[in-house]
């Protein structure tokens, strides 16, 4: 079973995205912060990784080297609110990050995963 890792605080928010995974066979992991996420990578192998761009404390350069450290290969997807600024959406582009605005559709997912 294919596993998406969730980093996000919005608690109803990361459960109904999870629900909507479960029922297409795909599992959730969900953690709240970006460094619970990466204990998780140290030990489970994920396919996807959807994270809230708030709860990013680094550069997207060195949020790129960390996750591509622990989980080499996995694409990341950032789950942007309408009101990101363009600037920040290219910032993460260019080191490779999709960038999806919320509410994100677990179809759009697996059209990630299958590239």
């Amino acid at each position: 079973m294919r596993t998406i890792l969730i980093i996000d605080q919005d608690r109803t928010t990361a459960h109904q995205f999870a629900l909507a995974c479960l029922d297409r066979a795909i599992g959730a992991a969900l953690v709240d912060t970006v460094s619970d996420g990466v204990r998780l990578l140290l030990t489970e192998t994920v396919s996807l990784i959807v994270v809230e761009p708030s709860l990013v404390h680094l550069g997207a350069r060195e949020q790129a080297l960390l996750f591509d450290r622990v989980a080499p290969g996995v694409p990341v997807v950032i789950a942007a609110p309408p009101t990101l600024s363009l600037e920040a959406r290219v910032g993460w582009e260019l080191v490779g990050f999709t960038v999806i605005t919320r509410p994100v559709d677990v179809e759009d997912l697996l059209k990630i995963t299958a590239r």
